[in-house]
């Protein structure tokens, strides 16, 4: 029995992958590498930038995201002193540099003051040089942090992509993960949102909460349609080390994928596409504006302790955390940084042609799929024969060929969290089973 098939006789939910290699496969540099030779072969005509705000007004019971809940005001201002102070070194090693896509993400972007929203706004656009009423902007939002204030700054700012954190739009299913919020206040969130006119509103839903059956989850997307939001994201529950669901010691796996299939298929049946395993977006979502960004290969400026920033040959970003006291005490490290310090890469991962590739890969697969002429102009080698894995999928029936690309078919699709961990290299497998988790 091959590795696949073995994998494939247990759970489809191993891992979500949004990135190459993950984080977990990250390590301190030495020496550490100086920021202006990582970029200095880098392409920085579309670039994406993306700043980190890692606080939250509490943690939910599966998140293991790098944020605090409820940080003290001086906590918060010192951070975004260093912030500034990051963005003008990280700023002056790139030197000339166009953005074409941004966002602000946590933790809880919007737990900040308007205030605090504008100074991180200012260091995008006023330093960096982002010019955000010309490119798609994203921030990510929760129904506890938001007032019409806030709402009405990030709208002057530009951003036209409002993603909010539901999960549920049942109070006991949201309090069986940790998260107390009331239906009402999602609602008047929600309401508040459109009442802006932003073009994008992207919800985000959980299944496979204790409790959920497929009638409660079809009811909470019925709720959510209510407000015509362009995307929606359906999101497996993971429990993961170190949350308050992980230290509980229970299995969740019982009904997520059939969970998955009847929200896949209720969303379909109400006219989204699905865009991969977790994104679905409505017949009336706006066409993408702006310039071109390709994930696979173009770079990634992430400002902002927790952040992550690619370019080909490295992805570097703060060491990571979970726990709580560790987390703290990252920030408060990163908050007495100078400016100068700030030149300087000291943990990530160094991706050689073999990962560089692999990433390609990855990355296109799990999202529209492998364009075999543009892989063999990019690499001078034929993606067939250099990932015998994907003749192994098709033989499976998780991917076809077909129109000069390499797909998945619906079953590769469900299986995306399968997929995905089951490519990665031997190397950066072993580094994860070797992190150690704090």
């Amino acid at each position: 029995m091959t590795r696949l098939e073995q994998m494939l006789e247990e759970t489809p939910y191993v891992a979500y992958l949004y990135g190459y290699p993950h984080k977990t496969a990250y390590r301190p540099f030495s020496p550490a590498l100086p920021l202006e030779s990582v970029w200095a072969e880098e392409r920085r005509e579309a670039l994406f930038l993306y700043l980190h705000v890692p606080f939250c007004e509490m943690r939910c019971g599966f998140c293991n995201l790098f944020t605090a809940a409820g940080p003290r005001q001086d906590v918060v201002e010192g951070y975004l002193a260093a912030l500034g102070r990051e963005t003008r070194r990280v700023k002056e090693a790139l030197g000339p540099a166009t953005f074409a896509r941004a966002a602000i993400g946590g933790g809880t972007p919007t737990l900040l003051d308007v205030a605090g929203l504008h100074t991180v706004f200012d260091l995008a656009e006023g330093v960096m040089g982002a010019d955000l009423r010309n490119i798609p902007v994203s921030v990510e939002v929760s129904p506890e942090t938001l007032d019409a204030g806030k709402l009405q700054a990030l709208h002057s700012r530009g951003v036209d992509r409002v993603s909010i954190g539901v999960q549920s739009f049942l109070e006991p299913e949201v309090a069986a993960v940790k998260r107390p919020q009331k239906t009402a206040q999602v609602e008047a969130a929600l309401e508040l949102i459109r009442s802006l006119h932003f073009p994008t509103l992207n919800i985000d839903l959980i299944y496979g909460m204790e409790g959920q059956t497929v009638d409660s989850l079809l009811f909470s997307l019925r709720a959510a349609l209510r407000f015509a939001p362009e995307e929606l994201y359906l999101y497996p529950l993971y429990v993961r080390p170190l949350t308050f669901l992980g230290k509980k010691g229970r299995a969740w796996d019982d009904l997520r994928l059939s969970l998955y299939r009847a929200g896949r298929d209720f969303l379909l049946s109400q006219g989204y596409t699905q865009v991969s395993m977790r994104m679905f977006r409505a017949r009336h979502a706006p066409d993408s504006q702006g310039p071109v960004y390709r994930c696979q290969e173009d770079g990634m400026v992430g400002l902002g302790c927790g952040a992550r920033s690619y370019t080909q040959g490295v992805h570097y970003s703060s060491e990571y955390a979970v726990g709580s006291r560790e987390v703290r005490s990252i920030i408060a490290a990163y908050s007495e940084r100078t400016e100068a310090s700030f030149g300087e890469v000291g943990y990530g991962f160094q991706l050689d042609a073999g990962e560089q590739r692999r990433r390609y890969m990855l990355l296109s697969l799990l999202a529209d799929g492998v364009d075999l002429a543009v892989y063999q102009e990019r690499f001078r080698a034929s993606a067939w024969e250099d990932f015998p894995e994907l003749a192994e999928l098709e033989a499976h029936g998780l991917a076809r060929r077909g129109e000069g690309r390499v797909l998945l078919t619906p079953e590769g699709v469900e299986r995306s969290d399968l997929i995905g961990p089951w490519l990665h290299s031997g190397g950066v497998r072993e580094r994860m089973q070797e992190y150690s988790w704090r």
